[in-house]
């Protein structure tokens, strides 16, 4: 519904301010006939600035999202395509070491998903036989560590003749590109849009809403208060959730579904090693 969009509940009182400033000024002028002069080729230039300017925010907020989603894309398959080569070159007798491998995958999609929020506790992580949680604990950079379990047991297999060494180059691309979504996600989280470009399209967004109210209350009389409150809640928004959509990987209502990712990731391979 309408009235449940997060925009609109933070916007609304602005809103009504704004409504209010513009209603105060069209009564001002039709009252006591005082009248101003319209700044209409103010307004329209600065309209196109701010529309071009809001484009590119978007289109650059917007493309971080989706790189996001491609990211977390590619882990689904490749965490799903890792899983299916285990399944087949490992014996039947290794099964124990199957669902240790299997765990592992699992925890560091987690494990992902938590380093990406900030989170100082790690709830979704289930310690399981032969997991170092004391070692997890301790490290700095846990998507690392993890990553470096799963290798370590597949060079440990290897070792002892389970694996050789073509089933293991067979692997290693699924291995590698842990590490890469990883290092690709870090980099979409900790490269921000730039503060001064942030900054300088809310002074103009300022710029064009104070002057709202003149404009349109002497061109449209009252019909300006719903015109400036709609314009107002357009631009706003944009700006708005821009911000929101720009770091993909929060709780925040538009962000990516990482925890219904991490789930869904968890079900599959737990179907492939049954």
């Amino acid at each position: 519904m309408f009235h449940k969009s997060d925009t609109f509940r933070i916007l609304l009182p602005n809103m009504l301010l704004l409504g209010l400033i513009t209603g105060g000024l069209v009564y001002y002028e039709n009252s006591l006939g005082i009248s101003f002069k319209s700044p209409t080729m103010f307004h329209q230039i600065l309209g196109f600035v701010l529309s071009m300017l809001l484009v590119f925010r978007i289109n650059s907020a917007y493309d971080r999202w989706w790189e996001g989603r491609k990211l977390w894309g590619s882990l689904v398959n490749n965490t799903r395509n890792l899983m299916l080569k285990l399944n087949s070159v490992l014996p039947s007798e290794n099964k124990s070491d199957k669902i240790y491998l299997k765990n592992l995958i699992i925890t560091f999609v987690f494990t992902l998903k938590d380093h990406l929020k900030d989170r100082k506790e790690y709830n979704d992580i289930v310690t399981f036989e032969g997991f170092d949680k004391a070692g997890f604990d301790a490290a700095q950079h846990k998507p690392n560590f993890v990553t470096g379990l799963i290798m370590n047991h597949i060079e440990l297999l290897r070792k002892k003749g389970v694996f050789t060494n073509e089933q293991v180059l067979f692997m290693n691309a699924e291995l590698q590109s842990f590490l890469d979504i990883a290092g690709a996600c870090e980099r979409i989280k900790n490269t921000p849009i730039p503060f001064s470009y942030s900054m300088f399209l809310k002074k103009i967004i300022f710029i064009y809403v104070v002057t709202m109210p003149i404009a349109f209350a002497i061109d449209f009389k009252y019909w300006a208060i719903p015109i400036v409150m709609f314009i107002f809640y357009a631009f706003a928004s944009i700006e708005l959730i821009s911000e929101e959509v720009e770091d993909p990987f929060g709780d925040d209502a538009n962000d990516l579904p990482t925890q219904d990712i991490s789930e869904k990731i968890k079900n599959n391979l737990n179907e492939i090693c049954k």
